[in-house]
């Protein structure tokens, strides 16, 4: 995992929607950066439902959500469209992203999720393959402290 406080590599990349995004382009907001193993498999698909359970009040932090995995596009429109993901979904197939992230694994790839701040740094990570539900809790109790300092 990368450091807390580090600068967050920027990348671009293809959004489920076809479109190029950058994660610079997202500056002034919290970016909650994940990244999932594979669309549709169980741990993914409760980790993705979580954070879309979770979506409205995840807003009221001023935050995004990116869902990073190397699955094609067309995969992410798919598995967004049957489980009415509200946040974007972006293609690394080449993993390029898990690279700059520091989130390969070894046997699977990692289950990693980022906070970058509004000003571009990593502000907090979460790493567990098994604890899938996990990821959008911890977020919300980082932003729920960071919204009371």
């Amino acid at each position: 995992m990368l450091k807390v406080g580090i600068l967050a590599p920027d990348f671009e990349a293809i959004s489920d929607d076809g479109n190029k995004i950058r994660l610079s382009q997202f500056r002034g907001k919290y970016i909650i950066l994940y990244f999932y193993p594979k669309d549709e498999s169980p741990g993914c698909t409760v980790e993705a439902c979580s954070f879309r359970d979770n979506w409205d009040e995840i807003k009221k932090y001023d935050a995004v959500i990116i869902g990073v995995s190397s699955d094609s596009v067309d995969s992410h429109k798919k598995f967004k469209e049957k489980h009415s993901l509200p946040f974007i979904l972006v293609s690394d197939e080449n993993k390029k992203i898990r690279e700059l992230y520091d989130a390969k694994g070894f046997l699977l790839p990692s289950r990693i999720t980022y906070i970058i701040d509004k000003e571009g740094k990593i502000a907090f990570a979460y790493n567990s393959q098994f604890k899938a539900s996990e990821h959008v809790k911890k977020v919300i109790e980082f932003l729920d402290i960071q919204k009371n300092k």
